[in-house]
């Protein structure tokens, strides 16, 4: 199988990475990993070197996806099987003030992929997210739930997944959730402020589920040897509140002595509005796959393990 993978500098791309190349070690593949820039290009290549992941089978280079010619030509020389699409415009509030920057990467560039990847008939993967849903409801989201984004990066990734349903019949829509993984992420910044700070306040009126990359890259690298083509959820099992996460965060590394606050989200102002509640439901991953991911609390336990340093 030719697996093309975008954005693999990304929490989310290093997460498939280390799955392909670090636990599939009998699985028959040729990779190739795309990047924004040269800059880009060096990161990886250095991050792959030091995880003793530089490989034969892999190869790095540079594409933009927003421009469709270069993703055709990409394409087209490497002749995919596979596309895991995982560069997004994830900045919430800053999609606010750019919401045009953000379309041309998370609906305009998917758009691009999903039309080159039919064209040389490869399966498309797209990641996608929570957001697209209002959160309003008190149970959790279905795949087959209409969607409602109440933000610019909501609306965005909405336009997304139809740039790809609407233009494709062989491809997964993958929607996940406050995922953390190599990289910037809540669950770094919130060990970096207990070090600094005796007390933390954290919103608790927001709940939804915490996502390890490295069970969402499971999940892709399962789905991918299926034809169990459509919209998938993929977050780990059960939900909580920032809050909640942040205590456990605390409880298992050890800085039970910082006190995690209670606050409503009108005392932590954003510009982007957030969705109260965007649990999304595995139900479909667990009537219709043998795949076995994780709950939050296991997958956090697991992560922290791992990243100690």
């Amino acid at each position: 199988m030719r697996i093309l993978v975008t954005g693999a500098r990304g929490q989310l791309g290093k997460a498939v990475i280390r799955e392909l190349l670090g636990e599939n070690q009998d699985f028959d593949f040729k990779l190739m990993l795309t990047v924004s820039n040269d800059a880009s290009w060096n990161s990886l290549y250095n991050w792959m070197k030091d995880e003793g992941f530089l490989d034969a089978r892999a190869e790095i280079t540079a594409l933009d996806i927003r421009d469709y010619y270069l993703v055709k030509a990409a394409l087209s020389s490497f002749m995919p099987d596979v596309v895991i699409n995982c560069v997004a415009y994830t900045a919430v509030d800053d999609c606010e003030d750019h919401e045009e920057e953000a379309r041309l990467v998370n609906e305009t560039g998917v758009k691009n992929l999903a039309l080159a990847s039919k064209e040389i008939g490869a399966v498309l993967v797209h990641i996608s997210t929570d957001y697209v849903f209002d959160g309003n409801g008190t149970s959790p989201y279905t795949e087959d739930e209409e969607v409602n984004p109440v933000n610019a990066y909501g609306r965005t990734k909405a336009l997304g997944e139809r740039a790809v349903f609407e233009n494709m019949e062989k491809y997964f829509i993958i929607r996940t959730a406050w995922l953390y993984g190599e990289g910037k992420n809540f669950v770094k910044t919130m060990i970096s402020l207990s070090e600094k700070n005796k007390t933390l306040r954290v919103v608790s009126d927001q709940i939804g589920s915490p996502t390890s990359a490295n069970e969402l890259a499971r999940f892709i690298v399962y789905l991918i040897q299926t034809d169990k083509y459509g919209i998938w959820h993929g977050v780990c099992d059960g939900s909580t509140s920032w809050y909640e996460f942040t205590k456990e965060i605390m409880k298992l590394t050890g800085k039970e002595e910082v006190e995690v606050l209670s606050i409503k989200s009108e005392e932590y102002q954003t510009k982007a509005k957030r969705p109260y509640f965007s649990v999304l439901s595995n139900k479909k991953m667990h009537n219709e796959t043998d795949f076995k991911i994780k709950s939050w609390e296991e997958a956090l336990k697991e992560y922290l393990q791992k990243n100690k340093n």
